[in-house]
């Protein structure tokens, strides 16, 4: 019995030792004690608007629908 719950403590305490989220720690959000070693996401600015993508995309069509492609 002393084991089972032993198990069942671990199993549950576990998962949080592992996870290395952040914490909140008056008021201030802290990064996990894992942040040097996380993956740098970067995504690369693009356009703003989407009108210069609809602008080609319907460039293209009307060459397509005059027979020029």
């Amino acid at each position: 019995m002393k084991l089972k719950s032993l198990l069942l403590l671990s199993s549950l305490l576990c998962p949080l030792w592992l996870s290395g989220c952040q914490s909140n720690m008056g008021g201030q959000t802290l990064p996990s004690a894992y942040y040097l070693r996380d993956d740098v996401q970067y995504f690369p600015s693009g356009p703003e608007e989407q009108l210069p993508n609809m602008k080609r995309a319907i460039q293209n069509y009307q060459l397509q629908q005059s027979g020029a492609l």
